[in-house]
């Protein structure tokens, strides 16, 4: 079983993109974020056709998510991060699929910082942890796939000081992922690739994409019941180099 995530940086902009890479990775489960796009202009349609069931939850201009499955209509279970009723932004949800549990998260991003946005940040990743707990408590099979806005070590950025004042980087902002995978969620990406930096964003400024420089903002953390059937996992680099790409590229892991 293949399951994927990736920031489409706006759906139908990037459809044709999004349809090619379908065809040639083959993915069970895609988790998408920044879809972009209100709810009445996902293109359910096209993705159909492509072979994939869907469910979303958009949002004009910003942020959307949504969750896609091969062959299968993904089960929805829930269609916003509990903790915070105030909170209409559409940066998550949550499907089963195959009996196991796939979010599509799109973390707050957190800047500038100091300042509201970044607490927002913060507030958002402790009711991730709240929520996530109860995953593991209950013993459940899950794949929190997203973006998470943090490059959680000083591998997980190529080396620059540009990048220092962002909320990508923060202490904080590390502090919090690293809470979260303390519960016993294992980073995919990372356990099967301990000493490579494994990039899944590259900016469009600066040349950024041409020079490699990269960060790892994309994550599947597995759940302890699921964690032993992890085989491979990988990111799918070259989607960032097609014409009218996303500026971040697929990482995926594939579970016997």
């Amino acid at each position: 079983m293949k399951i994927a995530t990736f920031n489409i940086n706006n759906v139908n902009r990037r459809l044709p993109n999004l349809l090619r890479w379908l065809r040639s990775a083959k993915p069970d489960v895609v988790a998408l974020q920044e879809l972009k796009s209100t709810d009445a202009d996902f293109p359910v349609a096209a993705i159909e056709k492509a072979g994939y069931g869907a469910v979303w939850r958009g949002q004009k201009t910003w942020n959307g998510v949504a969750i896609l499955a091969r062959n299968v209509e993904p089960v929805l279970t829930r269609t916003a991060l509990p903790g915070d009723a105030r909170d209409n932004e559409a940066r998550y949800i949550e499907a089963a699929v195959n009996g196991i549990i796939v979010t599509s998260l799109y973390l707050p991003n957190g800047n500038p910082q100091p300042g509201p946005k970044f607490d927002y940040k913060l507030d958002w990743f402790k009711r991730l942890r709240a929520h996530a707990a109860k995953f593991i408590k209950q013993d459940i099979p899950v794949v929190l796939a997203g973006d998470y806005n943090v490059a959680p070590t000083e591998l997980d950025i190529y080396p620059t000081k540009s990048w220092d004042k962002d909320a990508l980087i923060q202490p904080k902002s590390r502090a919090a992922f690293k809470t979260l995978t303390a519960q016993g969620w294992t980073d995919a990406i990372r356990t099967l690739h301990p000493s490579q930096p494994m990039f899944t964003f590259w900016d469009y400024k600066r040349n950024r994409w041409p020079r490699d420089a990269g960060l790892r903002l994309d994550h599947l953390l597995l759940s302890p019941a699921i964690a032993p059937r992890l085989l491979k996992a990988g990111v799918d680099r070259t989607i960032r180099g097609e014409e009218g790409a996303s500026d971040h590229a697929p990482a995926w892991i594939v579970l016997k």
